[in-house]
């Protein structure tokens, strides 16, 4: 077993299942998806560090223990069409991708894009479609879609994303109140999304999902 190999068990076995991450298909997706192919090749010897990863130009890979619940709460089924917005190198992607049908990535960093369809490619992941766009607007065309993960922190979840759920879909997002950040589950149900709180977590702010401020005289 490689040394890599190890510290995913570890990883998983430690960080993941301790954080109430109960569905099998989950966990056999994080124990299947090597951590260490989707960041820079300089933060390789820590991809397993358990700690948000900085991939540079603002963006986090989730620690794996907010990834993994993230995931486990979106309750993805293989039919399902999701949109993995924020996807960075494509870790989120790949995991995902051994769970559902398709997986449309958004990133807005045209470099880190490429490298996140190339390293799909290279990993045999052929089900993710990887696009350069900005995050908050999405990919309508694509859409509507049964569960959708922002992979950072949001203020607010634009109407632009809300719209591209199908009835009955599912979306997971990291609101930063304060200094406290909170993971909250919506459902659409007839029309509406209805939020409920799932655990707490912290990441950067990602463009695109700041609050509107108001002007102060």
């Amino acid at each position: 077993m490689s040394d890599f190999a190890a510290r995913r068990i570890m990883m998983v076995d430690t960080q993941v299942r301790p954080n109430d991450v109960t569905k099998f298909p989950v966990i056999e997706a994080m124990l299947a998806v090597p951590m260490e192919d989707f960041v820079p090749d300089s933060r390789r010897a820590v991809a397993y560090s358990g700690e948000n990863l900085d991939l540079g130009q603002g963006r986090v890979l989730l620690e794996p223990r907010t990834l993994g619940k993230m995931i486990d709460m979106l309750d993805l089924q293989p039919e399902d069409m999701v949109l993995d917005l924020g996807c960075g190198y494509g870790y989120s992607s790949a995991v995902i991708a051994r769970l559902v049908q398709a997986v449309v990535a958004i990133e807005d960093k045209a470099d880190m894009a490429a490298e996140a369809e190339r390293r799909l490619g290279e990993a045999g992941v052929f089900n993710v479609a990887v696009l350069n766009a900005p995050l908050a607007q999405g990919a309508l065309k694509q859409g509507p879609y049964d569960a959708i993960l922002i992979g950072g922190g949001v203020e607010t979840v634009p109407a632009a994303i809300l719209e591209q759920l199908k009835e009955g879909g599912r979306i997971a997002a990291l609101f930063l109140e304060g200094a406290l950040g909170v993971v909250r589950i919506g459902h659409l149900l007839h029309g509406r999304v209805n939020w409920r709180y799932g655990f707490n977590a912290q990441a950067p702010l990602l463009a695109g999902f700041e609050r509107e401020r108001g002007f102060v005289l």
